[in-house]
């Protein structure tokens, strides 16, 4: 009989703190317990992949956590940097320039940080590195920033939160999307694209102004013996990355291919194994301010759990894993979207917070893909730092 494998560790601590001890310090605690010393960072290139929010979200992590971690990294001497990719939609990080302002607008700073921010993918989202990706099905190799492939250490600073196609923005996410080019984001997205159903449709042009690609078009059509405006979506401008799904208020639009969040899930396990794989790597997520979509949006809706702690390991699927399961424990909170879905009479019970919170999402696929690829295991022993 083969002996069972070990379980990956996952250290966990809950955001109660004492008389003088800030949070900052209980992490950097957590971040050493976890074993982050045991990396040789003396005199080397240390990238902190996190979210610098979009102008208007608020519930996007503190620069003060970065900084902790930064001052962890500089501790044990390496020459740590922030870092994120541009986004392949509208927004304030469509480019380097506007990235730049939104992190500082945001408060991330070396001032407030202790390290510079470098946007990996460059000025416009092209300056990438094509990485293998080992043991990919989907993506042979992945479009990678930089910045990112040149560090010799890569660290993930994860906000733990919904998502309105991925289910959760988690550890995953935050690398295998987030370290991604426009190239990469791109190819990620290829699965499918969305369509708009007219007789649901408004008019009210909101997916509009959240399209990249100008793929949204208006097409007359007879309502009542009225002519109105509907949505079309034209399919060879559409890059496929769903934002407009996520914008529709009254759920006007979905996708085309029944199985594209999942492959959306896949994919980005395999740009998590390009970035991961090969040099040391250490993971930190902060389940806080859960709100029900992603930190992309110019907005924040109000969190749908209670804030439940910060967590750390070496194992990016295992923190994941260890992310969803204590988020399902946790009871949902009345006065936000999951609330509202679960108080509605047409509700439907999935059992599943994330399916429940946004109904058309696949998230399982995403872990179950990155275990099957051996980037990390679904299976954990969760130790609690006090």
């Amino acid at each position: 009989m083969s002996e069972e494998k070990a379980k990956s560790k996952v250290y966990f601590t809950d955001f109660r703190t004492h008389l003088d001890v800030p949070l900052t310090a209980k992490l950097q605690k957590l971040m050493r317990m976890a074993g982050i010393g045991q990396i040789d960072m003396n005199g080397k290139f240390v990238a902190i992949k996190m979210h610098f929010g979009e102008l208007g979200n608020l519930a996007y992590l503190r620069p003060n956590y970065a900084k902790a971690v930064a001052d962890v990294v500089k501790e044990q001497g390496g020459l740590p940097f922030l870092t994120d990719c541009n986004t392949l939609y509208p927004g304030s990080r469509k480019h380097a320039l506007e990235h730049l302002d939104c992190a500082e607008i945001n408060g991330f700073n070396p001032i407030t940080t202790g390290c510079h921010v470098i946007i990996a993918d460059g000025l416009r989202g092209t300056d990438d590195i094509e990485v293998p990706v080992h043991n990919g099905e989907y993506c042979k190799t992945a479009f990678i920033g930089h910045a990112i492939m040149d560090a010799d250490i890569f660290i993930s600073l994860t906000h733990f939160k919904g998502h309105e196609q991925t289910g959760f923005g988690g550890t995953i996410k935050n690398i295998g999307m987030g370290c991604g080019s426009r190239a990469g984001k791109m190819q990620q997205h290829q699965s499918g694209h969305p369509h708009v159903d007219q007789d649901v449709c408004r008019g009210c042009q909101r997916c509009a102004r959240e399209c990249g690609s100008d793929a949204i078009e208006y097409q007359d059509k007879v309502v009542d013996g009225k002519n109105v405006k509907r949505a079309f979506i034209n399919p060879d401008k559409c890059k496929g990355c769903g934002r407009c799904i996520g914008a529709c208020a009254f759920d006007a639009i979905s996708n085309d291919n029944w199985d594209a969040p999942q492959m959306l899930g896949r994919r980005m396990a395999e740009y998590a194994q390009a970035v991961c794989y090969g040099r040391p790597c250490f993971h930190v997520s902060l389940i806080t301010d859960v709100s029900p979509n992603c930190d992309c949006h110019g907005e924040n809706d109000a969190p749908i759990i209670p804030d439940i702690g910060m967590l750390a390991s070496f194992d990016p699927i295992a923190l994941d894993q260890a992310c969803v399961d204590l988020c399902e424990k946790a009871e949902p909170i009345r006065n936000s979207q999951l609330g509202d879905n679960m108080a509605s009479p047409h509700f439907h019970d999935y059992h599943d917070i994330w399916k429940n919170n946004n109904p058309n999402v696949a998230w399982k696929e995403t872990l179950e893909h990155g275990e099957k690829i051996g980037l990390g295991s679904r299976q954990y022993e969760l130790i609690t730092m006090k």
